[in-house]
Protein backbone atom coordinates (compact mmCIF):
# COMPACT_ATOMS: atom_id res chain seq x y z
CA UNK A 1 0.00 0.00 0.00
CA UNK A 2 1.29 3.45 -0.96
CA UNK A 3 1.13 6.46 1.34
CA UNK A 4 0.43 10.02 0.23
CA UNK A 5 -0.29 13.31 1.93
CA UNK A 6 -2.61 16.24 1.28
CA UNK A 7 -1.93 19.86 2.15
CA UNK A 8 -4.50 22.62 1.85
CA UNK A 9 -1.73 24.66 0.19
CA UNK A 10 -2.46 28.15 1.46
CA UNK A 11 -0.25 31.20 1.88
CA UNK A 12 -0.33 30.53 5.65
CA UNK A 13 0.69 26.85 5.48
CA UNK A 14 4.14 25.35 5.23
CA UNK A 15 5.86 26.26 1.97
CA UNK A 16 4.80 23.42 -0.40
CA UNK A 17 8.27 23.28 -1.95
CA UNK A 18 9.85 22.71 1.46
CA UNK A 19 7.14 20.22 2.36
CA UNK A 20 7.63 18.30 -0.89
CA UNK A 21 11.36 17.95 -0.33
CA UNK A 22 10.79 16.63 3.19
CA UNK A 23 8.01 14.25 2.08
CA UNK A 24 10.25 12.79 -0.62
CA UNK A 25 13.15 12.44 1.83
CA UNK A 26 10.89 10.52 4.23
CA UNK A 27 9.72 8.08 1.57
CA UNK A 28 6.21 9.43 1.06
CA UNK A 29 4.88 8.33 -2.35
CA UNK A 30 2.77 11.34 -3.30
CA UNK A 31 1.70 14.86 -2.41
CA UNK A 32 -1.77 16.15 -3.31
CA UNK A 33 -3.14 19.70 -3.29
CA UNK A 34 -6.78 20.88 -3.67
CA UNK A 35 -8.44 23.10 -6.25
CA UNK A 36 -10.56 26.11 -5.30
CA UNK A 37 -10.35 29.26 -7.38
CA UNK A 38 -12.30 31.47 -4.93
CA UNK A 39 -14.97 31.55 -2.24
CA UNK A 40 -18.15 33.46 -3.14
CA UNK A 41 -19.08 36.02 -0.50
CA UNK A 42 -22.72 34.93 -0.50
CA UNK A 43 -23.59 31.24 -0.47
CA UNK A 44 -26.98 29.56 -0.32
CA UNK A 45 -26.03 26.30 1.40
CA UNK A 46 -23.92 25.85 4.55
CA UNK A 47 -20.47 24.34 4.30
CA UNK A 48 -20.60 20.55 4.28
CA UNK A 49 -16.98 19.43 4.07
CA UNK A 50 -14.27 18.58 6.62
CA UNK A 51 -13.61 21.01 9.44
CA UNK A 52 -10.34 22.65 10.42
CA UNK A 53 -9.30 22.88 14.06
CA UNK A 54 -7.63 26.22 13.33
CA UNK A 55 -10.60 27.75 11.54
CA UNK A 56 -10.88 31.53 11.72
CA UNK A 57 -12.66 32.46 8.50
CA UNK A 58 -15.01 35.28 7.49
CA UNK A 59 -17.88 32.81 7.07
CA UNK A 60 -18.82 29.23 7.85
CA UNK A 61 -16.21 27.72 5.52
CA UNK A 62 -12.78 26.84 6.99
CA UNK A 63 -10.15 29.54 6.59
CA UNK A 64 -7.98 27.36 4.33
CA UNK A 65 -10.56 27.47 1.54
CA UNK A 66 -10.20 31.24 1.27
CA UNK A 67 -6.45 31.10 0.78
CA UNK A 68 -5.67 28.24 -1.65
CA UNK A 69 -2.76 28.76 -3.98
CA UNK A 70 -3.32 27.73 -7.58
CA UNK A 71 -3.27 23.95 -7.79
CA UNK A 72 -1.38 23.32 -11.03
CA UNK A 73 1.20 26.06 -10.56
CA UNK A 74 1.98 24.66 -7.11
CA UNK A 75 2.42 21.15 -8.51
CA UNK A 76 4.78 22.50 -11.17
CA UNK A 77 6.91 24.11 -8.45
CA UNK A 78 6.92 20.84 -6.48
CA UNK A 79 7.89 18.81 -9.54
CA UNK A 80 10.85 21.14 -10.15
CA UNK A 81 12.49 20.36 -6.79
CA UNK A 82 11.75 16.61 -6.53
CA UNK A 83 12.65 13.55 -8.56
CA UNK A 84 10.57 10.61 -7.30
CA UNK A 85 7.63 12.17 -5.45
CA UNK A 86 4.36 11.81 -7.34
CA UNK A 87 2.27 14.97 -7.61
CA UNK A 88 -1.51 14.78 -7.36
CA UNK A 89 -4.59 16.89 -7.93
CA UNK A 90 -6.83 16.29 -4.95
CA UNK A 91 -9.12 16.88 -6.72
CA UNK A 92 -9.09 18.98 -9.89
CA UNK A 93 -12.49 20.61 -10.40
CA UNK A 94 -12.73 19.81 -14.10
CA UNK A 95 -16.21 21.36 -14.33
CA UNK A 96 -14.68 24.75 -13.50
CA UNK A 97 -11.91 24.63 -16.13
CA UNK A 98 -11.78 24.97 -19.90
CA UNK A 99 -11.11 21.46 -21.26
CA UNK A 100 -8.79 22.49 -24.11
CA UNK A 101 -6.61 24.57 -21.79
CA UNK A 102 -6.77 21.98 -19.00
CA UNK A 103 -5.72 19.20 -21.41
CA UNK A 104 -2.59 21.20 -22.29
CA UNK A 105 -1.86 22.05 -18.64
CA UNK A 106 -2.14 18.43 -17.51
CA UNK A 107 -0.07 17.16 -20.43
CA UNK A 108 2.59 19.81 -19.81
CA UNK A 109 2.75 19.05 -16.09
CA UNK A 110 3.04 15.32 -16.71
CA UNK A 111 5.65 15.91 -19.41
CA UNK A 112 7.81 18.23 -17.29
CA UNK A 113 7.56 15.98 -14.21
CA UNK A 114 8.62 12.97 -16.33
CA UNK A 115 5.37 11.13 -15.77
CA UNK A 116 4.78 11.72 -12.06
CA UNK A 117 1.28 13.23 -12.19
CA UNK A 118 -1.78 11.59 -10.60
CA UNK A 119 -4.92 13.23 -11.99
CA UNK A 120 -7.62 13.16 -9.31
CA UNK A 121 -10.85 14.64 -10.62
CA UNK A 122 -14.21 15.76 -9.25
CA UNK A 123 -17.34 17.68 -10.11
CA UNK A 124 -17.51 19.85 -7.00
CA UNK A 125 -19.62 19.65 -3.87
CA UNK A 126 -23.30 20.68 -3.98
CA UNK A 127 -22.80 22.98 -0.97
CA UNK A 128 -20.38 25.05 -3.06
CA UNK A 129 -22.59 25.59 -6.09
CA UNK A 130 -21.91 29.34 -6.26
CA UNK A 131 -18.26 28.67 -7.09
CA UNK A 132 -19.38 26.50 -10.01
CA UNK A 133 -21.90 29.06 -11.24
CA UNK A 134 -19.25 31.76 -11.30
CA UNK A 135 -17.40 29.57 -13.81
CA UNK A 136 -20.53 29.23 -15.95
CA UNK A 137 -21.35 25.71 -14.72
CA UNK A 138 -24.89 24.65 -13.83
CA UNK A 139 -24.62 22.37 -10.76
CA UNK A 140 -27.57 20.33 -12.00
CA UNK A 141 -25.71 19.16 -15.12
CA UNK A 142 -22.17 19.09 -13.73
CA UNK A 143 -21.75 15.32 -13.95
CA UNK A 144 -22.70 15.26 -17.63
CA UNK A 145 -20.31 18.15 -18.16
CA UNK A 146 -17.55 16.29 -16.31
CA UNK A 147 -17.98 13.24 -18.54
CA UNK A 148 -17.86 15.29 -21.73
CA UNK A 149 -14.79 17.25 -20.65
CA UNK A 150 -12.95 14.07 -19.70
CA UNK A 151 -13.80 12.50 -23.07
CA UNK A 152 -12.68 15.65 -24.87
CA UNK A 153 -9.37 15.79 -23.00
CA UNK A 154 -8.69 12.13 -23.68
CA UNK A 155 -9.26 12.79 -27.38
CA UNK A 156 -6.75 15.67 -27.27
CA UNK A 157 -4.14 13.55 -25.48
CA UNK A 158 -4.57 10.59 -27.83
CA UNK A 159 -4.75 12.23 -31.24
CA UNK A 160 -2.63 14.56 -33.35
CA UNK A 161 -5.89 15.94 -34.72
CA UNK A 162 -8.59 15.89 -32.05
CA UNK A 163 -12.24 16.91 -32.16
CA UNK A 164 -15.21 16.48 -29.88
CA UNK A 165 -18.90 17.15 -30.33
CA UNK A 166 -21.15 16.94 -27.29
CA UNK A 167 -23.95 18.79 -25.56
CA UNK A 168 -21.64 21.04 -23.53
CA UNK A 169 -18.24 20.57 -25.19
CA UNK A 170 -17.96 21.10 -28.92
CA UNK A 171 -14.87 21.85 -30.98
CA UNK A 172 -13.61 21.19 -34.49
CA UNK A 173 -10.31 19.35 -35.21
CA UNK A 174 -7.32 20.85 -33.43
CA UNK A 175 -3.64 20.25 -32.74
CA UNK A 176 -2.31 20.29 -29.19
CA UNK A 177 1.12 19.28 -27.90
CA UNK A 178 2.85 18.12 -25.77
CA UNK A 179 1.19 14.82 -25.11
CA UNK A 180 1.41 13.38 -21.57
CA UNK A 181 4.54 11.41 -20.67
CA UNK A 182 2.36 8.62 -19.25
CA UNK A 183 0.44 6.65 -21.84
CA UNK A 184 -2.28 7.05 -22.73
CA UNK A 185 -2.50 9.73 -20.02
CA UNK A 186 -1.84 10.21 -16.28
CA UNK A 187 -3.90 7.87 -14.09
CA UNK A 188 -7.37 9.35 -13.61
CA UNK A 189 -8.73 8.86 -10.09
CA UNK A 190 -12.42 9.70 -9.80
CA UNK A 191 -13.44 11.25 -6.49
CA UNK A 192 -16.81 10.89 -4.81
CA UNK A 193 -18.66 8.66 -2.40
CA UNK A 194 -22.11 8.25 -3.97
CA UNK A 195 -22.99 4.96 -5.70
CA UNK A 196 -23.04 6.84 -9.01
CA UNK A 197 -19.32 7.48 -8.51
CA UNK A 198 -18.74 3.86 -9.48
CA UNK A 199 -20.41 4.50 -12.85
CA UNK A 200 -18.03 7.40 -13.48
CA UNK A 201 -14.99 5.32 -12.51
CA UNK A 202 -15.95 2.64 -15.00
CA UNK A 203 -16.81 5.20 -17.67
CA UNK A 204 -13.63 7.29 -17.72
CA UNK A 205 -11.50 6.56 -14.65
CA UNK A 206 -8.49 4.40 -13.93
CA UNK A 207 -9.13 4.37 -10.19
CA UNK A 208 -11.56 5.41 -7.46
CA UNK A 209 -10.65 7.95 -4.79
CA UNK A 210 -13.38 8.03 -2.12
CA UNK A 211 -13.08 9.59 1.30
CA UNK A 212 -13.12 7.38 4.36
CA UNK A 213 -16.72 8.35 5.07
CA UNK A 214 -16.65 6.72 8.50
CA UNK A 215 -18.60 3.63 7.41
CA UNK A 216 -15.95 1.07 6.49
CA UNK A 217 -18.49 -1.71 5.98
CA UNK A 218 -20.26 0.35 3.33
CA UNK A 219 -16.97 1.36 1.75
CA UNK A 220 -15.80 -2.24 1.62
CA UNK A 221 -19.04 -3.31 -0.07
CA UNK A 222 -18.75 -0.52 -2.65
CA UNK A 223 -15.17 -1.56 -3.42
CA UNK A 224 -16.35 -5.15 -3.89
CA UNK A 225 -19.14 -4.01 -6.23
CA UNK A 226 -16.73 -1.87 -8.23
CA UNK A 227 -14.22 -4.66 -8.70
CA UNK A 228 -16.97 -7.12 -9.69
CA UNK A 229 -18.31 -4.67 -12.26
CA UNK A 230 -14.80 -4.06 -13.58
CA UNK A 231 -14.30 -7.78 -14.15
CA UNK A 232 -17.64 -8.05 -15.97
CA UNK A 233 -16.60 -5.11 -18.14
CA UNK A 234 -13.41 -6.90 -19.10
CA UNK A 235 -11.15 -4.62 -17.08
CA UNK A 236 -8.41 -5.43 -14.63
CA UNK A 237 -8.61 -4.49 -10.95
CA UNK A 238 -9.42 -0.83 -10.28
CA UNK A 239 -6.89 1.01 -8.12
CA UNK A 240 -8.46 2.27 -4.88
CA UNK A 241 -7.12 5.38 -3.16
CA UNK A 242 -8.56 6.45 0.19
CA UNK A 243 -8.57 10.23 0.34
CA UNK A 244 -8.21 11.95 3.72
CA UNK A 245 -7.90 8.62 5.48
CA UNK A 246 -7.19 7.83 9.12
CA UNK A 247 -3.89 6.40 10.34
CA UNK A 248 -5.85 4.34 12.86
CA UNK A 249 -7.48 2.40 10.01
CA UNK A 250 -4.61 1.55 7.69
CA UNK A 251 -4.80 -2.17 8.47
CA UNK A 252 -8.49 -2.17 7.62
CA UNK A 253 -7.84 -0.27 4.39
CA UNK A 254 -5.22 -2.82 3.40
CA UNK A 255 -7.63 -5.67 4.09
CA UNK A 256 -10.15 -4.06 1.72
CA UNK A 257 -7.61 -4.03 -1.11
CA UNK A 258 -6.81 -0.33 -0.98
CA UNK A 259 -3.76 0.60 -3.07
CA UNK A 260 -3.02 4.06 -1.66
CA UNK A 261 -3.97 6.14 1.39
CA UNK A 262 -3.75 9.92 1.34
CA UNK A 263 -3.67 11.63 4.74
CA UNK A 264 -4.43 15.26 5.55
CA UNK A 265 -1.62 17.28 7.10
CA UNK A 266 -2.49 20.02 9.61
CA UNK A 267 -2.23 23.48 8.11
CA UNK A 268 -0.95 25.20 11.24
CA UNK A 269 1.05 25.26 13.39
CA UNK A 270 3.92 24.18 11.14
CA UNK A 271 5.43 21.92 13.81
CA UNK A 272 2.24 19.85 13.71
CA UNK A 273 2.53 19.55 9.93
CA UNK A 274 5.95 17.94 10.10
CA UNK A 275 5.10 15.86 13.19
CA UNK A 276 2.14 14.34 11.34
CA UNK A 277 4.31 13.80 8.26
CA UNK A 278 6.73 11.78 10.40
CA UNK A 279 3.87 9.67 11.77
CA UNK A 280 2.66 8.93 8.24
CA UNK A 281 6.19 8.08 7.13
CA UNK A 282 6.54 5.64 10.04
CA UNK A 283 3.27 3.93 9.04
CA UNK A 284 4.49 3.72 5.44
CA UNK A 285 7.69 2.00 6.54
CA UNK A 286 5.63 -0.52 8.49
CA UNK A 287 3.87 -1.45 5.23
CA UNK A 288 7.13 -1.53 3.32
CA UNK A 289 6.08 1.46 1.22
Amino acid sequence: MKFGVLTMNTDECVDPVRLAKEAEAQGIESLFVPDHSHVPVTRRLPYGGPTDAFDASPGDMPRDYYRNRDQLLTLAAIAAVTTTLKIGTGVCLVVQRDPILLAKEIATLDHLSQGRLIFGIGAGAPWNEEEMRNHGTDPRTRFTLLGERMAAMKAIWANDQAEYHGRFVDFEPLHSWPKPAQKPHPPILVGGWAPSSLDRVLSYGDGWMPGDGGNLAQLSEMIRQLQDRAVKAGRGPVEITIFMGSLDRVDEYAAMGVSRCVFMLPSIPHDDTFRTLEEISAAARRFGA
